[in-house]
């Protein structure tokens, strides 16, 4: 603790850290805003028009810029475990858990209120039954202080900060490194604020929210980053989000970005530290349906080999009323019969010439066969279900099939769709 209290006195000698000045209200009164969500800073907006100053544009709007940074650091790194830490109404959360790699996904915030309004926000839709994620997914809202240590912060993957620290006090700035860099520990960790460099295209605001108590030069903030990141283990990249203006490339992007990385993973007795402390409120909590839960799974399996047997059935029905079962092609001995399609034939891909490899759709009678084996050529079932006797062992007792379970059977002149 005592290097963070040396490192912000150094910083208030530079800046205002501990300034907490409201003047960022006028501000608001001089510029015509474009409120976009629940964003009310003053360059969250998509146009900040700004008197006897050139209109700045950000598009898209700066706060969805910086959530597209934070998602394409998961689709990059692929974590598991993500933490977004003053998650606020959730904006970043609904974002990232349609991201396939994420398993466990927690919002932590001060505020009861918000996270109660929005944690719906979070609900699995009807679309994410009818076709479940890969993976299992558990989100869950925390209220409480960031400050705070809570074991089941542990362990995470990607813990992400935006616009956070610039409203601590700092006392409060003080604990935060102890907290989320020493114990939470976790493999990266993202931290956005306000760049005060870029305040100078703003009319005379000294901050940009008013519950900001203080705003960082990039100097400033490389500083404290730094000195963070050697403290405690870490690697630091800094970046930003916000290109300036024409003219104006001196005072760097709008918002400046510093990702941490873990230059050693942290030891088991370190992620288990403190294993029973539980500080935070559980305010929300859902799971997604997926591939892994049985059930789903076997729903899944079910309906894609209906949909591919019903459409190799309607197939064969054209072919075989465009035919009209010339006397020629017929075998009286041999009731069986394969279906070969007058249709066009489209430019096949890889996976159709794998498919064309396997055994065709037969007709005996008025029944329709479709081998096992031709089903589980089409990648999704192939993925999920990895090979034909796992294929045969979900549709038990659900799909017919021939007497050998070797293809599913059905009617031939059932129109009824499956």
């Amino acid at each position: 603790m005592g290097f963070l209290l040396n490192l912000l006195d150094r910083l208030l000698k530079v800046g205002q850290l501990d300034h907490t000045s409201r003047a960022g209200d006028e501000v608001f009164d001089q510029m015509q805003i474009e409120q976009i969500s629940s964003c009310n800073s003053v360059v969250d907006g998509n146009v900040e028009e700004v008197p006897n100053k050139k209109i700045i544009k950000f598009n898209p709007p700066l706060y969805k810029q910086r959530y597209q940074f934070v998602k394409n650091l998961v689709e990059q790194h692929q974590p598991k475990k993500v933490a977004d830490l003053g998650c606020g109404d959730v904006c970043l959360l609904v974002i990232l858990k349609y991201q396939k790699c994420i398993e466990e996904l927690v919002g932590v915030d001060i505020n009861e209120g918000r996270l109660k309004w929005n944690g719906s926000r979070l609900s699995p839709c009807v679309g994410d039954h009818l076709d479940p994620r890969e993976l299992d997914l558990v989100i869950t809202l925390y209220h409480g202080s960031v400050l705070e240590k809570d074991c089941r912060l542990l362990g995470f993957d990607l813990v992400a900060c935006i616009e956070l620290i610039e409203h601590f006090n700092s006392e409060d700035l003080a604990k935060f490194p102890e907290v989320v860099f020493g114990y939470m520990c976790p493999a990266m960790i993202v931290i956005s604020t306000p760049n005060s460099d870029f305040n100078s295209l703003f009319p005379s605001a000294v901050f940009r929210d008013s519950d900001h108590k203080f705003e960082w030069s990039r100097m400033q903030f490389q500083t404290w980053a730094l000195d963070v990141a050697n403290h405690y283990g870490y690697s630091v990249e800094f970046t930003g989000v916000g290109e300036p203006p024409a003219g104006a490339e001196d005072v760097g992007c709008c918002t400046q970005i510093g990702v941490f990385r873990k230059k050693a993973k942290a030891t088991e007795s370190a992620v288990l530290e403190h294993h029973g402390e539980h500080v935070y409120e559980v305010i929300y909590t859902t799971s997604y349906p997926s591939l892994q839960q049985m059930n789903y799974r076997r729903r899944v399996v079910t309906y894609l080999v209906y949909r591919e047997v019903n459409r190799m059935k309607r197939t064969c029905q054209v072919s075989l009323r465009q035919h009209e079962l010339e006397p020629e092609s017929a075998d009286p001995g041999n009731p069986t019969r394969k279906f070969i399609s007058d249709l066009p034939v489209p430019v096949l891909t890889e996976a159709d010439k794998a498919m064309e490899m396997t055994p065709q759709p037969f007709c005996i009678g008025d029944k329709f066969y479709v081998p096992l084996e031709r089903i589980i050529a089409y990648p999704r079932l192939g993925h999920i279900c990895g090979n034909v006797e796992k294929l045969r062992e979900f549709l038990a007792d659900v799909v017919e099939l021939n007497c050998n379970g070797s293809a599913v059977k059905v009617d031939l002149h059932d129109c009824g769709d499956y």
